[in-house]
């Protein structure tokens, strides 16, 4: 099957010998896109990252980070350099958002180094973003590249970006967001879905914050009644950086945009006077906050075709209530880079094959627990998702009955 994207004029397609050829294309530079273009650079393949953005700032989020990806993050030789900048949290803690009452209390810190095989932390996404980034040579990573035209041919894709470049590919990773345009050329145009539900984004005032005089945990993911809620922790190592987001339903979004200003005072109005002690300190030591609506995608039956395929939000978005949005795009990258290794450049037909039948059930039910919002909010064993591998986990030749 052939698919076009857009028009070429005849001047491109007869200077095909002139343009840029690359083995692997990904498409987007983000979290996944970094971890599967170091993927599979370290797996032999020749590998160029095209982002749509001008350059990467450290956007004001802070993201857990599970021993699932930390194993990851070993063989790429950066779980050191991360775990000394990143907070390492002794327990998850989800708490009544009124009375402060304990609903579970699950152990981390040196449990998950013993149990599960590798820390986990909690980061400023954008300081793990710089690490991943200054694992890829600055020649393979092109800003400024939004795609604007895509032809699949017998012997590679022919990608077109918006500011002239044009560049000839074996294959084609979209790892661009849940807007991706690799998505929308295998399966149509399809705005995402608008879950019904914002997030309030805060870096806080620390000093203000100790000034309380309350005892801030680690990592506490606070309840608010059966609904919203705000998880609140560190993002450096010394204590000196604090984050929170909220979860709280609102039946439309309106703005247009992907995130807007929002306030203290409508943090209180959200919360209200009944909240716990700790969850108005939050709020008072809040200087800036936005809001940001949270969009999902029912799961996908095609990740891929002909020498198109996706992974991470391209593929099965998710509200971020579980922590793990980030972590399956890296797993994903993970198993796609061990497939085409298995296969090779030729055999890609069959990797991406393998690589779905192995990675779908996990990443739908990961997917489906977080836009329900019940992780971790009671007594569980968190063991199916932390002491997961994506390196050593078994390919999949066939899906489960």
């Amino acid at each position: 099957m052939t698919l076009i994207f857009g028009r070429y004029s005849m001047e491109n397609m007869e200077n095909m010998e002139n343009m840029e050829k690359v083995e692997i294309a990904v498409i987007g530079a983000g979290l996944g896109g970094a971890a599967a273009a170091a993927l599979l650079r370290k797996k032999g393949f020749s590998v160029h990252s095209f982002e749509q953005a001008p350059t990467f700032d450290r956007l004001g989020a802070g993201i857990h980070i599970g021993p699932n990806v930390m194993k990851v993050f070993r063989y790429l030789g950066i779980e050191e350099t991360l775990s000394s900048i990143a907070s390492h949290p002794a327990y998850w803690f989800s708490r009544d958002g009124r009375t402060g009452d304990y609903l579970s209390r699950i152990e981390l810190g040196n449990f998950a180094l013993k149990e599960y095989g590798a820390p986990y932390i909690t980061i400023h996404r954008g300081d793990m973003h710089a690490v991943q980034m200054q694992m890829l040579p600055e020649s393979t990573v092109h800003f400024g590249h939004k795609l604007t035209n895509l032809e699949e041919r017998e012997d590679g894709v022919l990608l077109s970006f918006e500011n002239g470049q044009n560049v000839f590919a074996d294959l084609v990773v979209g790892a661009d967001g849940i807007n991706s345009a690799i998505r929308e050329k295998l399966l149509g145009v399809e705005k995402p879905n608008y879950s019904g539900w914002i997030g309030h984004r805060a870096l806080v005032n620390v000093k203000t914050l100790r000034e309380s005089g309350l005892e801030f945990e680690a990592c506490v993911k606070w309840w608010w009644e059966k609904s919203r809620h705000i998880m609140a922790y560190d993002t450096k190592g010394d204590g000196s950086e604090y984050y929170y987001v909220t979860g709280v339903p609102d039946q439309e979004w309106n703005h247009g945009t992907s995130f807007v200003d929002s306030s203290r005072e409508e943090m209180e109005a959200v919360f209200g006077d009944n909240a716990h002690p700790i969850v108005k300190a939050l709020i008072g030591a809040t200087t800036s906050v936005t809001k940001w609506p949270f969009y999902n995608r029912d799961p996908l039956g095609l990740w891929s075709r002909g020498r198109l395929c996706l992974l991470g939000d391209a593929c099965h978005p998710m509200r971020p209530h579980m922590a793990q949005g980030a972590c399956m795009a890296i797993e994903d990258a993970t198993v796609l880079s061990r497939c085409l290794e298995e296969t090779g450049l030729d055999g890609y037909e069959t990797a991406f094959r393998l690589y779905e039948r192995t990675r779908r059930e996990r990443a739908t039910k990961v997917q489906t627990i977080s836009n329900a919002n019940t992780w971790l909010k009671q007594p569980e064993d968190p063991a199916w998702v932390y002491s997961y591998d994506p390196l050593t986990t078994p390919l999949r030749e066939s899906l489960p009955a």
